[in-house]
């Protein structure tokens, strides 16, 4: 059994979330790359691909809506999402040279990792910029989606950003930032005390081993 210090940061609810928002990107980008690229190969029908790609889209809504009631209603939103505070970006700055260097150097020679998770600052400057344009970024991805969805309906807003093209582009790309996005997270889950424990600790129990 280890004898790390463990802190207990992500609880149910937090973890549930993760794994069902892991789960609707995973079908929202198989199945988006299906209806794109149907012409160069077919592994479900078109229709299936979008209802496929409407049910997860419509879930993955409704699960950033609870995403938010429950940090809001936690009062941790700004505190976890925030990177800074305006008296505090001189500070902040600091810890993100100071992380950088941790992940470019000193994780390779065994430093100690700079930044020490606790329940109300569970995420490193990295993270934090990180996770904040995820969620930042989310609100646009879920507008585009909806009116690609259902043109006619968004029609007036689809026009003020400049036709369907403007909006599917916009749509595209914020998918890759999202794809980019998840391959880092995984490399990053791989990067504690052990191969798994970052994996374990969202997947089973919520604690955290300091390392």
């Amino acid at each position: 059994m280890s004898n790390r210090k463990r802190v207990y940061l992500h609880p149910l609810p937090v973890r549930v979330w993760h794994w069902v928002n892991a789960i609707c990107f995973l079908f929202l980008m198989l199945s988006g790359l299906q209806m794109r690229y149907g012409d160069v190969f077919e592994i479900i029908p078109f229709k299936s691909a979008l209802r496929l790609h409407n049910i997860f889209g419509f879930t993955l809504i409704a699960n950033f809506l609870l995403w938010a009631i429950y940090y809001h209603a936690t009062g941790k939103v700004f505190s976890l999402y925030i990177p800074a505070k305006p008296g505090e970006i001189g500070k902040f700055l600091k810890d993100l040279v100071r992380q950088s260097l941790y992940y470019g150097y000193g994780l390779l020679i065994g430093e100690k990792n700079p930044h020490e998770p606790k329940p109300e600052s569970k995420f490193n400057p990295l993270q934090k910029i990180s996770y904040h344009f995820v969620m930042v970024f989310m609100p646009i991805q879920i507008m585009t989606g909806l009116m690609l969805w259902n043109p006619a309906y968004f029609s007036r807003w689809i026009n003020l950003l400049g036709g369907i093209l403007a909006v599917d582009t916009i749509h595209v790309f914020l998918t890759i930032f999202y794809l980019a996005f998840i391959v880092i997270h995984l490399y990053f889950a791989t990067l504690g005390p052990t191969f798994f424990s970052h994996i374990k600790a969202m997947f089973l129990t919520g604690y955290e081993e300091e390392h």
